[in-house]
């Protein structure tokens, strides 16, 4: 399992970065920036040592409309 940023606050490194991993290798989100389904998405990123944007997530409504 990767190292998450939940464990490094945990072990008082405030200043953490994930890895980089290519973005093939998690999923993208289309909930809502904001939202509780997006919070809930990023906060699983961060859990499981992952980064917590990523390329395809949706960023605003207009991304729905296309």
């Amino acid at each position: 399992m990767r190292r998450s940023v939940v464990d490094a606050v945990r072990e008082g490194q405030w200043d953490f970065e994930p890895a980089e991993l290519p973005s093939r290798l998690y999923d993208s989100t289309v909930a809502l920036p904001g939202s509780n389904e997006k919070i809930a998405v990023m906060a699983a990123r961060a859990e499981r040592g992952l980064p917590l944007w990523h390329e395809e997530d949706r960023l605003d409504y207009e991304k729905l409309l296309e």
